[in-house]
């Protein structure tokens, strides 16, 4: 046994978790069996009050009991992936911020997007993709053309893995076989040296499927929906990389099951793990599954990250349309 004196800020799952006691409700139970009258915890721990730890070999007997609250199937779900049905409209709102010395630059775009299964290929999922209505984006010429060439593209094809991750994003048969047709019309509408200059940037690009197939997985509806969230849960959590903008960079991202309200729900609330390569990176995250399908209903996404010493924050935004 170890006398602990309790410190601000302390809590039963914080102790139990630095000693390795699965289930904190041991740690009390321990305690106040062996406590003076006046020391029993009720309900919060005090500080500067004495904490009677287990030893060792307590805490061994106490976590071969097995029933530490995220062992529960609750908290551990088999999260399905069964999109064969899907055929659904979302609305996205990304907010995207960087803040350089007294500088504070925003970028704002709220957009709907629609997503189609369309089948299977070689035992992987093949969709379709297309973005619709553009909200709140640039007037004017550059917004124009900007918004044409994303649409042109509809619909887009998405493969995962059974799973749901993404594995590869190409252009779709129809718009590969008519995109001569595509560039010419957006040449014709937009004349000018620096719209040529845009439109002829975007074809290579676009033609390129080793370059249209990596910047695509920068697109944020993309990169969040087909997150590999239905990762396996263990003790509670399950981890999967979180990748940010440029090659190469991304964040540990720590997720657990929490009950919703809604029994026909899975809410999945995330963390990042401190990051040594990203000092200062943060993210919060928040998805709304169904539990009959596995299908994504709502995401809800706060990060931010220093680079070069800016510090840059995005927040996104996706529902499921009635």
């Amino acid at each position: 046994m170890i006398i602990h004196f309790i410190l601000h800020g302390e809590t039963l799952e914080s102790i139990a978790e630095d000693i390795k006691l699965e289930n904190p409700l041991y740690l009390k139970e321990y305690h106040n069996r062996r406590c003076a009258r006046e020391d029993v915890i009720v309900d919060r721990l005090v500080p500067g009050k004495r904490l009677l730890i287990p030893a060792d070999s307590d805490i061994a007997q106490y976590n071969l009991r097995n029933d530490a609250p995220f062992k529960s199937p609750d908290r551990n779900p088999e999260i399905p992936f069964q999109p064969q049905r899907l055929t659904r409209k979302y609305s996205v709102g990304i907010v995207e911020k960087a803040y350089c010395e007294q500088d504070v630059s925003q970028q704002t775009v709220f957009y709907d997007v629609l997503l189609q299964w369309i089948g299977f290929e070689e035992g992987y999922h093949l969709f379709q993709y297309s973005k619709l209505s553009f909200y709140n984006r640039k007037d004017g010429i550059l917004g124009d053309l900007a918004e044409d060439c994303i649409k042109s593209l509809n619909p887009i094809e998405i493969k995962t893995d059974p799973q749901g991750k993404m594995t590869g994003i190409r252009m779709s048969p129809e718009v590969s076989n008519r995109f001569k047709e595509i560039k010419d019309r957006l040449l014709d509408l937009y004349p000018g040296p620096y719209a040529k200059t845009y439109i002829e940037e975007f074809a290579y690009a676009v033609q390129n499927p080793e370059i249209f197939n990596e910047r695509m997985q920068d697109d944020i509806f993309i990169k969040t929906y087909f997150a590999p969230i239905r990762t396996p849960f263990r003790n509670g959590i399950s981890r999967y990389p979180f990748p940010l903008s440029g090659p190469g960079i991304s964040l540990a991202i720590i997720q657990a099951a929490e009950p919703s309200g809604q029994p026909s729900e899975i809410l999945l609330n995330q963390k990042t793990e401190p990051d040594s390569a990203l000092p200062g990176a943060v993210y919060s995250g928040q998805y709304t599954i169904r539990k009959e399908d596995g299908l994504i209903t709502g995401i809800r996404i706060d990060y931010g990250y220093t680079e070069y010493g800016s510090r840059n924050t995005t927040q996104i935004i996706v529902d499921e349309k009635p």
